[in-house]
């Protein structure tokens, strides 16, 4: 699933809206259009949006008079995480770190030879554990410093109330 898709269909209050709807049953253009008061030439540009997106799956069921209407779904369950703090943005969709590989395992049962992505993927995670191997170590260190540090730190809270109480 791109992300970067998802993160845009996500942003906008009609498509939460249209998804909201959505999650109690499949519904067609006009039942959609008529809930939120939106025309039905924007729900369809919505639609068409969040199926690219992976978000929606539409299918063909017939009426008893007329022709075939369209109607829209959740196509699975979607999941990402966004974290934001000073100097760092980072989304994450769970399973997220090994797309990549299943994109690749994909294209092996196809038939494509990926020897050199896998290789190239391999290295990446090699690269990747290093680094945070040395991140945990970095952590680590600061929480024994820290602990070091708690441990020559006179306790007096306890004794100095007891005292001012006595006299």
């Amino acid at each position: 699933m791109d992300l970067e898709l998802l993160l845009d269909v996500m942003g906008c209050k009609t498509r939460r809206d249209i998804l909201d709807l959505l999650q109690d049953e499949p519904r067609f253009v006009s039942q959609i259009s008529r809930e939120l008061e939106i025309g039905q030439k924007a729900i369809i540009e919505h639609l068409r949006a969040m199926e690219e997106a992976g978000l929606l799956s539409s299918s063909f069921q017939k009426i008893e008079r007329g022709r075939p209407r369209k109607y829209y779904g959740i196509s699975n369950d979607v999941e990402f995480q966004i974290f934001i703090s000073q100097g760092t943005i980072r989304v994450k969709t769970p399973g997220h770190e090994f797309q990549e590989l299943q994109m690749l395992e994909e294209r092996a049962r196809m038939g494509d030879d990926v020897s050199y992505e896998l290789e190239q993927l391999i290295q990446d995670y090699d690269e990747a554990k290093k680094h945070a191997e040395l991140l945990l170590r970095q952590v680590d260190e600061r929480k024994r410093a820290l602990k070091i540090r708690s441990l020559n730190l006179p306790v007096m809270f306890g004794e100095e109330e007891s005292q001012d109480e006595k006299q």
